[in-house]
């Protein structure tokens, strides 16, 4: 069973930003660039890297559909509090 996640994300203000955003890597620009050139996050600085987490550490939006993915996947826009993040899953353990 999958107790934690590595994920990195980009947080923007609006879905079609984050749509935007998700077609530009699907066309291959890189998560990392793409995040830290528009995250308004403070992890944008970082390529997005949140680190590995657990379970209850994140907004449940967000832990759901990083818990759900599959490594090297890309998310679509998940909405929380904060905004809309893409989540690019990195490692699970």
């Amino acid at each position: 069973m999958t107790t934690e996640v590595k994920a990195s994300h980009i947080l923007v203000k609006t879905e079609s930003e984050a749509m935007s955003l998700l077609e530009e890597i699907k066309n291959g620009k890189s998560f990392a660039e793409a995040a830290s050139e528009n995250s308004l996050c403070p992890s944008g600085y970082n390529g997005g890297d949140l680190g590995f987490f657990g379970r209850g550490m994140m907004v449940k939006p967000f832990e759901d559909a990083a818990f759900a993915m599959e490594v090297g996947e890309v998310s679509q826009p998940v909405q929380t509090q904060f905004g809309w993040h893409l989540i690019q899953l990195t490692d699970k353990k």
